[in-house]
Order: C-alpha cells, then structure tokens, then sequence
C-alpha cells in the first residue's frame, strides 16, 4: 500500500505540471514549446511520442500519446513517468474563476520507476533549477505556479510501479489498477485499487482521510477493506505515508490457501481444511517491519486461541506469542493417518518388510525453514484424533528449522507427561525427545502412538529417544534411545497366566497382575529387555527378549512360576510370544517347561547306577566321579591281578 501511495503521489504532481502548462498552448504544434516550459518549472524533460490534441468547454481536455517524464538526476537514465495514453480533463469555468479543478486524470498503461537516495529524497520529488538555468530556458516560470489546484479523479489502467528504496531490493507490481476519487482537495480520498500479485486480483477498497495532510507525511485516519478470492481483511485505524499504522484488524476466510496464492505465497505444506478462519486484533505496524498484535482472537471453524503476539516482518519473519485456548477439536483440521498406525498391516506386504505398517510417506518438514518463533500456549483440551491432551502448558520454540515443544507438564494418556520433544529438520530430519511421566494409562500410551493396547495399567516411568529419517518407517526402524517402566495393578489381554499353568492352554482371556516393572535399550528400532518382573497372586513371571519398534513384530519370552507359601517355585511354564503386533502367536513352551523334570529323573537314574556299581566293584564312586571311568580302572585292576596269579605271584 505505500509503494500504491507512493506511486499515485508521484503520478499527481507529474500531471499537474502538465496541465498547468498544457492548457495555454492551444495546439500540437506547441506541444514542443510545452516540453520546454515543463523542464524550465522543473528540471524534467518531457517528451510526447504521439498525438496531442484538445477540447475547450465545459472541460479543458487534454489527450497526450506516448508521453515521458524524465527522472532526477541522481536516480538513473529510465524515465521516472511513462504513459501510452494521458487524458486530463480540467473545469474551464473553474479555471476563469483562478482555481485548477482536475475532474478527470487518467493513464493507459503508465509505468512509474520510484526510488530514494540515501538522505531519503524520492525521485518524484521535482526541484526547480538554479536561477542561472531558468535564465537559458526558452520561458520563464509560468502564471500558474500560485493557482490553487485539486484533482477530483485519478485513474490508472494496467499500471506498473517499481519502487528501490536507497540499500534495499526493488519491487515491483504490475497490472495494478487506481481509482481514487478526492472531490474535496482538504478533505477525505476514496480508492479503489486492485493489484494481481500472482495473477489473480486482490481488491483494496476504502478512504483516507485528510489525504493532502497524508501526502504531507502526516497521521490521517484511514479505513480499508482488502478482499482476494474468498477472503476479505478490514482496517480501521490512523497510517501515515511511510507505511506505520495502528488500528482494529478484523478478517474472514473460507478458502485461505486460494487466498495466499493470491497474495503469491506458497506454503511449505498443506494447509488444514478449514471452513471458516476468523482473526480479530488490534494491530500496530512500524515502517521497519514490525507488526504487534494485541487482544488477538484467531479462529478455526469452532477452535479459538486468544492472546497477543509480536511478529518482526523484515527479513526472516519471527513470531513471538502468549496464548490461550479452551478445548481444541484438531482432527479434522489434520490429515488422515494414511496408516500411521499398524491396525491392519499385514507381514510380507511390500517391498520393504521393514516398513510394513508405518508409513512411507515422506514428510514434508520445509516449512520449519520459514520463520522463527517463541510460543507459549495454555490449553484446557487438545484432541488430534491419534493424540488427546487435558489440561496443559506448551512451549514451542523454532530457531533455523529445529522445533522444540515443551511439556510444561502435559496432560497425556489419562496421567502427566513432562519433558521436550524434538524435530530437527538442518541436515535432513531427526526427530528425538526426553519425556518423563507419572500416572499415564499404559494402554492409551501404546494404543495411540504404536497401535498396542493389550497391556492395561497406570504406570510411570521415563523414555529416551532418537530417530532419523523422512518418512514415518525410516524413523521407527532407525529408533534408539533407553527408559524404564513400573506398572501398578493392571491386566494383559490375550492370554490367561494362570490357566496356562493349571491346564497347559493359556489363549484368550486375561492375566491380572499386581505389578509390573522393567527397563529396556532401544537399538536399530528394537526395543530390548532382559528384566522385566511380573507378580500377581500366587504367580511370578519374568521376561526377556525384543519389540519390533520398526517392523511391528514381537520375539519375547514369558516365564510364569506358580509359588507355594514358602515363595519357592513349583512350577513353571515358559510363554513365547511371537509375530506380527497385529496377530501374535502366544505359546506355552513345554519342552523347557518340562526339562527340570527330564534333569531331575536323568539325575536319580544316575545315582541309582552308581550305587549299584559301588557295590559290585565293591569301591566307593563319588558323584563327580565318571562312571565309564570307574568301571575301565576296576576291569584293568582285575586283569592284573588275574594276571599275577596265572604266573605264580602273590
């Protein structure tokens, strides 16, 4: 809007001296005389490449083809103005009066080159030479320089406006579109400008008023209201010409990606599918770019957040924020899980066994790169619809595309949940976390972030993670980390410990345990565990062996004991649990179950047999001793002393 102003500016006191002097050259002959008279007023030199022609009454009307006005000196050799067609009309009974009403000022394609030098001058800023250059002029100043002029319409078609501020980038805006309408030259202007950043129109229609005090570099108030495809953005407030403003902020939205696309902004991912954005504030722009946000209200379809906000727009943009919401309904906001979690992967399906289940799709982190932000969050309710968080406190921080949340607590999984979770996207994505958490149901824990909700309990405990990789299956197969769990009073489903152990057949069912607790290394995306301890009445299990984090399969080991009131085992039944999450295979092991037995009975035969041999060799064996061993000393000893008496020795 202040390069529009800037511009129309600019284009204003260019006209005006053409008008000034055109009117009193009664002629396309005198249109040379009329360029001399221009560069005398001002410095620039005017030049028309086409027709110049006139009317009279009741307007004065000049149309000029192809018409150039130079540039300051200092600013380069491209004209500062440029037209393919100029149409002034000016009030001939006004003009007889001594005033200059302008009723029409129209432009076909004109194409204005803005710039400042370092002490800020603008290029359309007209300086009028020295006294020693008017006195080597063809005229002198003319008899118009103290007429009192207004201009009541201002028209501009299919404008291009460039705009090199002193240091800085240009920019530049085509196909921009100005109508202004200022009856009263102390009074309010109405506009109605339409410019097509990326093609399509974005339509700003309001008022300034007390604009020649604005042009002046004044405060004036102002109201505008911007509308771009299904948006439309309202500002009621007070501005000033370098682009500083304060004011109420009010906007609606029923397509918002249509509308940045409007606006040439592309986003780095997906937008929600939203039905209707709501933004209230009221808002303070500086001229360096720096946006304050206060008594701020943003809303989605029924999800609100309040608060305020500072955001620094020049350069890379940088949000800082403290807000507050109630209850946030986001899983419709979200894109599907596209089989996230494993509920229905089948083994063997794809070519790449390792993923199968999670998703290989990759994910699209790009947008961490595009701004930098503190953010603090107070929440009653947050619900993904994989994720449901209670009441809790967030913190959000991105510094050069590494995010952190963190968990002031959160309350998570039915218990709290405190630590920072992390996605680091520099060199290619990493994502990892520290979380500790006390009094989560272990059940919605699995169930809601690995698709595993056959171990019910409250438990508490501690994880450490890290993975890498851009897609949900690169991550969970190249997870690593470490943590610990205890579980009070809780339940498997699937199988039943304690049928298992009286009948042999443990499927279906249930086990009920008083507690649970164990430690466990991830590696490679398998979780490890060599202690795990679970008692329940009249039982005792320990377990051992690995969880599939990546592949979503289960290789572990379960070996209940049924105690007797001494606390000594009486018996026990080895379980091995195999296969995929979504199916596994549970299986008493007998054979390991039974081989104390089969040691015990292979031990008595032994003892057995070595008594026997005690007395036939009439020698005592020990029971390391080897009995083959024993029996070849003893058949030696016999051969001698048969051999002694064969030949007559004692």
């Amino acid at each position: 809007m202040k390069l529009i102003l800037r511009s129309v500016m600019a284009l204003l006191i260019a006209v005006v001296l053409l008008v000034g002097v055109l009117l009193v050259l009664p002629g396309e002959k005198l249109a040379k005389l009329a360029a001399d008279q221009i560069e005398a007023q001002t410095g620039r030199t005017v030049t028309f490449g086409g027709r110049v022609g006139y009317t009279l009454w009741p307007t004065l009307g000049v149309k000029a083809d192809r018409v150039a006005l130079s540039n300051a000196s200092w600013a380069g050799p491209e004209p500062m103005l440029t037209a393919e067609r100029l149409t002034i009309g000016i009030a001939a009974a006004d003009l007889i009066a001594g005033k200059v009403r302008v009723t029409e000022l129209s432009a076909v394609l004109p194409q204005l080159n803005l710039s400042t030098r370092e002490d800020g001058t603008g290029n359309w800023v007209l300086e009028r030479p020295t006294a020693a250059d008017v006195q080597t002029t063809a005229s002198s100043p003319g008899a118009f320089d103290s007429l009192p002029v207004s201009i009541e319409a201002l028209n501009l078609t299919g404008a291009t406006l460039r705009y090199a501020p002193f240091g800085q980038a240009p920019v530049e805006m085509r196909q921009v579109d100005v109508a202004l309408a200022w009856p009263d030259p102390t009074g309010t202007v109405d506009m109605d400008v339409t410019l097509r950043p990326a093609g399509a129109p974005v339509r700003v229609v309001g008022e300034i008023g007390t604009f020649a005090a604005f042009l002046a570099g004044e405060v004036s108030s102002i109201g505008a209201s911007i509308t771009a495809k299904d948006t439309e953005l309202r500002f009621d407030g007070r501005a000033e010409l370098t682009g500083a403003a304060s004011g109420r902020l009010t906007g609606r939205s029923t397509d918002l990606g249509a509308t940045l696309a409007a606006f040439g902004v592309a986003p780095g991912a997906e937008l929600p599918k939203v039905g209707e954005w709501l933004v209230g504030a009221d808002a303070t722009y500086t001229s360096d770019g720096r946006l304050a946000l206060r008594d701020l209200s943003l809303s989605a379809d029924e999800n609100r957040i309040t608060g305020g906000a500072d955001i620094t727009l020049a350069g890379k943009p940088t949000i800082t924020a403290q807000l507050s919401a109630g209850a946030l309904d986001l899983a419709p906001l979200l894109p599907g899980d596209k089989g996230d979690l494993p509920a229905s992967a089948a083994a063997g399906e794809g070519d790449d066994p390792v993923s199968d289940g999670w998703s290989r799709d990759v994910i699209d982190m790009g947008w961490l790169a595009g701004f930098d932000a503190n953010i603090a969050l107070d929440v009653q309710a947050v619900d993904t619809g994989s994720l449901r968080l209670g009441e809790s406190k967030l913190d959000f921080s991105l510094d050069n595309s590494r995010a952190v949340l963190k968990l002031l607590p959160a309350a998570l999984f039915g218990g709290q949940v405190q630590g920072q979770v992390v996605a680091n996207n520099r060199n290619g994505l990493s994502v990892g976390g520290k979380l500790s958490f006390q009094g989560v149901r272990i059940e919605q824990m699995l169930g809601q972030t690995a698709g595993y909700d056959r171990l019910n309990g409250e438990a508490l405990g501690e994880l450490e993670y890290l993975g890498v990789g851009n897609s949900l299956a690169q991550i969970m197969a190249s997870l690593s980390g470490k943590g610990w769990l205890e579980v009070g009073k809780g339940f498997f489903t699937g199988f039943d410990l304690e049928q298992l152990l009286r009948s042999g057949s443990g499927n279906g069912g249930s086990t009920v345990f008083d507690q649970l607790t164990g430690s466990y290394t991830i590696e490679n995306g398998n979780l490890l565990n060599k202690d795990l301890l679970l008692t329940l009445k009249g039982f005792r299990a320990v377990g051992e062996g690995r969880v599939g984090l990546g592949a979503q399969d289960i290789d572990y080991l379960f070996t209940p004991s049924l105690q007797r009131g001494d606390g000594a085992s009486e018996l026990s039944i080895p379980v091995a649990i195999t296969g995929r999450w979504s199916d596994p295979k549970i299986r008493p092991d007998l054979k390991r179950a039974l081989q104390p037995e089969i040691d015990a009975v292979e031990e008595q035969a032994k003892e057995r047999l070595r008594e026997k041999l005690s007395e036939e060799l009439d020698t005592e064996l020990a029971p390391e001793q080897d009995l083959n061993e024993a029996i070849r000393d003893r058949i030696e000893q016999e051969a001698k002393e048969q051999l002694l008496r064969l030949l007559g020795g004692n």
